[in-house]
Order: structure tokens, then sequence, then C-alpha cells
């Protein structure tokens, strides 16, 4: 299974739309970690932008973040990533949390508006 998790500094990023990068981790059928790689982000807002098709190119299935729009919460489940959304803190305890069934979607989307609108 593979999991993305936008990221800044090995934390998760609080925007989808804007991290520094997304951190895809690999994990085996034991639930463990096997392998970590980074992907840039694009550099427009991740809800327009393809980000969605090259996760789900490269096999990944959920996307743990922070906070994101409804719009990219649509176009990532479109390409059949599962989202769950509320995660903070350190990008790999995070994915260890999810793997070990600790971490559950908050359904919180964020709702502020954006300068460049990202979500309208």
């Amino acid at each position: 299974m593979k999991i993305a998790v936008p990221s800044r500094n090995s934390q998760v990023d609080s925007h989808f739309g804007h991290c520094e990068y997304f951190t895809v981790f690999t994990a085996d059928g034991n639930k463990q970690i096997i392998a970590e790689e980074k992907v840039a982000s694009p550099v427009s807002c991740g809800c327009k932008s393809n980000i969605a098709t090259i996760l789900a190119g490269q096999g990944v299935k959920v996307m743990l973040a922070g906070n994101m729009g409804d719009g990219a919460v649509n176009v990532l489940q479109t390409n059949g990533i599962k989202v769950i959304r509320g995660c903070s803190g350190d990008i790999k305890k995070v994915a260890e949390d999810f793997l070990n069934g600790e971490i559950s979607d908050s359904g919180s989307s964020c709702e502020h508006d954006h300068e460049h609108s990202c979500h309208s």
C-alpha cells in the first residue's frame, strides 16, 4: 500500500495545496513502512494541478492530510485515493498511526477564502 502525506520539514503540512512536497510511504502486508520517497509539489494549487493523477499513477491509495478543500478531496477520490483529513505532526508517525488503525477522517474541509481562488 502507498500512502501520501503533504509535507513541510518532515511535518504534515496543514494545507494540502501549498505543501513543500509530498512524502509517499510504501507499506508491506504487515503494515510496516518499507520505503519512503519525496514527490515534488505542483506549482499551482493542489486541486487544480495534476498531482492526484501523478500520485495515483505511482500507486498511492491514501492521502493523509491536515486540511484541504472539497475540490481537492473530489479530485483525489476521483483518482482512487482515499482522503483522511485532520492529520498533524511527524509524517512518519502519522503514517504509522494510520497503518495501526489509530487515525480516521475528521470530515472537516478547508473553508476559508484564498487569494488565488483555489477552491472556487
